[in-house]
């Protein structure tokens, strides 16, 4: 068996290697940066991304796993992007949300980010050119569809350029060394409501006190010597505040599906949604021949989901993301056909499917 001294100086050794590598991969980025500025072309290309990591992924012998492989490479892109041009991301905030999760699962630490009051701030700031892309919630494994995100569709001509799919894990924060101390749990209503059985059991007898958002409630437990509050990851790690529980909510299957919109539409990967919007006309049986047109060309729907026209009395939008890419054959026959029943198809983009 080796010696810990010599096991070291061979990690070392290593060290010296990645450096010199991240250091060329790193002259390589610029290089790339320098065409893309003199081609006028995204700095962000969810899909070369998406390739790269499925590519690294079937590289991979361990014992890394794949999801520490692609935590990895996205800090090591999102520095080599920021070398060609840091982008600018708003969300919606506050810092220590999901949707911030979702804004730096996507881009790295090196992007920077702005939060947003509300949804319809993100796209406006998208619109403006204030920032370079948003990060919205779309649907929620629950709770269904954001409808926030869908009603902006209609109002912008921002397009989805990327999607990312964050667990809703839940965990109790405090600086309590043990359950046994916390009197107090700070938390809004929705974690209250997703981890209320563990908290029940758990818990019993503490009291629960609503605060909003999650930031504020795990500082108010930071200050609290008998306090806990209900938050994420992140929200530990921007408070400085510890977990003393990981995984309380109810459901661990929970998880929410985020949007990236802005103006660059990635090209194909083989493995890509395109999500669209349209309306019909008031007629018996013409949903269903619209929807006829993606089954005769195997074209498989991933959701569907209806909103009322802004521009109509008592009309309605469909909203559907299918798989595949608008240049792939079968759906752009679909597209085609689609077009025959509608009264209007707005095509909101194709972009690599996260899963």
């Amino acid at each position: 068996m080796k010696k810990l001294s010599e096991l070291r100086a061979r990690i070392d050794e290593i060290d010296k290697q990645l450096l010199a590598l991240l250091n060329e991969r790193a002259e390589l980025a610029k290089a790339i940066g320098e065409i893309k500025t003199r081609d006028q072309k995204p700095f962000f290309t969810p899909e070369r991304e998406q390739m790269i990591y499925r590519r690294l992924q079937k590289l991979n012998k361990g014992p890394l796993t794949h999801e520490q492989l692609v935590s990895i490479f996205r800090e090591i892109i999102s520095i080599s992007r920021a070398l060609e041009k840091a982008p600018t991301i708003a969300y919606w905030g506050p810092e220590g949300t999901f949707t911030h999760m979702a804004a730096l699962r996507c881009f790295g630490r090196s992007a920077h980010f702005t939060p947003c009051d509300s949804i319809a701030d993100v796209f406006a700031a998208v619109e403006q050119s204030t920032v370079d892309y948003g990060v919205v919630p779309v649907e929620n494994s629950i709770a269904g569809v954001v409808p926030e995100t869908l009603d902006m569709f209609p109002l912008t001509n921002a397009r989805i350029c990327a999607e990312v799919y964050v667990p809703i894990a839940h965990h109790l924060l405090s600086k309590c060394k043990s359950l046994n101390q916390v009197i107090r749990v700070y938390a809004g209503p929705q974690p209250i409501q997703q981890c209320r059985r563990w908290l029940r059991l758990h818990l019993p007898a503490a009291e629960i006190i609503e605060a909003v958002p999650t930031a504020r409630a795990a500082r108010i437990a930071a200050e609290d010597p008998n306090g806990a509050a209900i938050g994420n990851s992140l929200t530990a790690e921007l408070v400085g505040i510890p977990i003393l529980c990981e995984h309380i909510e109810d459901n661990p299957h929970n998880r929410t599906r985020f949007l990236v919109i802005g103006y660059n539409e990635p090209a194909p990967t083989g493995n890509d949604k395109t999500s669209m919007v349209f309306t019909l006309r008031n007629r018996p049986g013409e949903l269903y021949r619209a929807l006829g047109a993606f089954e005769r060309h195997g074209v498989n729907l991933t959701m569907i989901e209806s909103r009322p026209n802004p521009r109509g009395m008592f009309e309605y939008l469909f909203y559907v993301d299918v798989q595949g890419h608008r240049q792939d054959e079968r759906v752009r026959a679909a597209l085609e056909e689609l077009e025959t029943y509608a009264r209007e198809v707005v095509l909101l983009g194709s972009y690599p499917a996260a899963e």
